[in-house]
């Protein structure tokens, strides 16, 4: 019987997608399900002739793959994860590969890497972006975990994967443990970033301009010509021009209450756990969480009545400020993301190649774009980079960026449109960008209330200092001082 390269547990339409995208690149793939009926349906079906074995049961699936045995988890996260893998550690044996390829937490893939190797075999958490499409036709895959597995998955993953105009390809191993699942995390951060800043663009245009759907459909079309093409451009433009069967712009009719599955508040909280100021995805978060609370947004308004905004300047020139105020609000949300990257391989003690990341996004994934490529280019360039903002790159755009970006937010703000996302990349740009913030009052007044004590600017960085504020507080400081 001849043996599969590989097998994949859970058959709904991205292990499906998966599996028809790697055999059509000539590999054979062992199939399962816990649902067995659903293994016959699809090998007698959408996979009928092709090089798919379909199995039965997790001990028919190992004997069906060649050593090391790889075996590919497309399955919800969370214990059903921790309850497949406890049964194939039952049946696999010592070096053999057991893969996530869900959106698992970061946290969870670094337990069970070391739980799984503890065990003698090889685990790896792979992110996978893309959706079904890319699911099919080559997603971004970002591997970590245990890096003696990459060598035996590395011909598969990178055959399979998206490939960038010179055939690079949008996949090469991340780091240890939990540090493909992290990077998947800070992507569908930055994607939640990304849509809600698309999602201000609109709003200003169709609220504070006026604009139609058809007309919004020809700015996003000719912004996606420009340093904003994208694939979230370029699908907000077909959404726009999107007409069902009585010719009513399908968009208008979808109410104003956004759903999410979680990723976007973890990397939230792990910007909160690592102290980096991850301001613009933290907004685009709770926009969404605001957004879910319709019926209390429709008695409000009626409290708080709005007067029709009006915009009396040049359409045009306000929408070329919007389109540099997005690129540069975008500019900010990707070195938020790349700061938290660098905060967590710290912490974690991983080597990541944010180069190497830049290029697995450049292509198959949601986020993906041709901004990507200066990202890569930045890093390539100086690996160490503090700061998207300190590449010369950056700056040279940024600094042409932030007038128009001033202007966009001050008339959003002025006719009471809400553009949380921008707002808070301009406000964060501009505490990056200023030597002296206010947190020497703050210093005081944790001093005055708690003797935290301070540093003080005419003293060496490490010598702190104690004000007795009323005179009868005593000299009695507080033992410990957290920056």
């Amino acid at each position: 019987m001849k043996q599969a390269d590989i097998g994949l547990i859970g058959l709904a339409v991205m292990g499906e997608n998966l599996v028809m995208n790697m055999e059509s690149r000539g590999f054979t793939v062992a199939v399962y399900n816990r649902t067995v009926e659903k293994v016959d349906t699809f090998v007698s079906g959408r996979a009928a002739g092709r090089s798919v074995i379909g199995c039965r049961s997790l001990r028919e699936l190992k004997d069906a793959l060649k050593v090391p045995r790889k075996v590919f988890l497309m399955v919800k996260a969370g214990q059903a994860v921790d309850d497949l893998i406890e049964k194939l550690l039952n049946v696999l044996e010592p070096g053999d590969i057991i893969i996530d390829g869900g959106n698992s937490h970061f946290p969870d893939t670094i337990r069970r890497t070391s739980y799984v190797e503890s065990r003698g075999l090889l685990y790896i958490g792979c992110g996978v972006s893309g959706g079904e499409e890319g699911a099919l036709n080559g997603p971004s895959m970002m591997p970590g975990g245990s890096a003696a597995a990459w060598p035996h998955v590395k011909p598969i993953f990178q055959a399979i994967c998206a490939k960038v105009e010179n055939g690079d390809a949008c996949c090469d191993w991340v780091g240890e443990n939990g540090a493909g699942h992290f990077v998947k995390m800070v992507h569908n951060g930055i994607e939640y970033g990304d849509m809600q800043l698309i999602c201000e663009a609109y709003q200003l245009m169709r609220d504070g301009l006026g604009m139609t759907s058809a007309e919004m459909q020809h700015v996003f079309a000719a912004w996606n010509e420009t340093e904003l093409e994208s694939y979230l451009i370029e699908i907000t433009r077909d959404i726009l021009g999107y007409q069902d069967e009585t010719g009513e712009t399908t968009v208008e009719h979808i109410l104003d209450r956004a759903g999410q599955k979680g990723t976007g508040r973890w990397t939230g909280i792990a910007a909160l756990n690592e102290a980096v100021p991850l301001t613009l995805i933290s907004e685009a978060v709770f926009a969404r969480c605001l957004s879910a609370m319709k019926d209390e947004r429709v008695k409000a308004s009626a409290l708080y009545p709005h007067e029709a905004p009006h915009f009396d300047g040049d359409r045009a020139a306000f929408l070329e400020a919007v389109r540099k105020a997005l690129y540069a609000s975008k500019i900010v949300s990707y070195a938020q993301g790349y700061m938290l990257m660098r905060a967590a391989a710290g912490t974690y003690g991983w080597n990541l190649n944010y180069g190497g990341i830049a290029l697995m996004w450049r292509g198959g994934c949601i986020i993906r774009s041709v901004f990507l490529g200066k990202i890569k280019e930045a890093y390539d360039k100086d690996p160490a980079l503090e700061n998207l903002l300190m590449d010369d790159y950056f700056r040279s755009v940024m600094v042409t960026l932030v007038p128009a970006w001033r202007e966009v937010v001050s008339t959003a703000v002025r006719m009471g449109i809400p553009m949380p996302a921008f707002c808070s990349a301009l406000s964060w740009f501009d505490g990056y960008t200023t030597a002296n913030l206010p947190a020497n009052l703050l210093q005081a007044q944790r001093d005055y209330f708690g003797a935290h004590t301070y540093e003080r600017i005419d003293a060496p960085r490490g010598q702190f200092f104690h004000t007795n504020w009323t005179g009868h507080g005593g000299a009695t400081s507080a033992g410990t001082y957290n920056a």
